[in-house]
């Protein structure tokens, strides 16, 4: 379902608790999942091919924590307003059920769980999503909770 707004004109009002958003596709590349795992999550798993064989994966799985860089990459660009993102205090439920493979394309599917006005602040609002990952065969590889502070559109409040 498409937002009323664009990204670049989308604020909290445009948040409808219950509407689903399929925020488009993005390739797993081998050459990304190696540099992060080098970098950030050298276990063999995700960082060393030869050794990747060996393990209970048989072969290169992605960090999960590149998987959820990768998410954002979709989630920042075509789900969080460009004009009235606040802030976020955290992710609830972070869950990784399936291995992320090299080549794996993943698409991504908010749904809008929760959209409340703050009551001590009026010009902004709460929106509590449920974000689902998946790769080309349709298997959930990653699911997450995100909460996101979300300015009202001025003069609405």
């Amino acid at each position: 379902m498409p937002f009323a707004h664009p990204v670049n004109d989308r604020y909290f009002d445009d948040y409808i608790e219950g509407e689903v958003h399929q925020l488009g596709t993005i390739k797993v590349e081998t050459d990304e999942l190696l540099s992060f795992a080098r970098r950030f999550d050298p276990q063999d798993f995700h960082a060393d091919p030869i050794a990747a064989e060996r393990t209970i994966f048989r072969g290169l799985i992605a960090s999960g924590w590149h998987t959820a860089g990768l998410m954002m990459r979709l989630y920042a660009r075509e789900y969080l307003t460009h004009v009235g993102s606040l802030a976020s205090p955290g992710i609830d439920e972070l869950r990784w059920p399936a291995p992320v493979r090299p080549g794996d394309v993943l698409s991504v599917r908010v749904t809008i769980q929760s959209a409340r006005a703050s009551q001590s602040k009026p010009d902004r609002g709460i929106v509590t999503s449920f974000v689902e990952v998946s790769n080309q065969s349709g298997e959930t590889v990653m699911t997450l909770k995100p909460v996101n502070i979300i300015a009202r559109r001025p003069g609405t409040y």
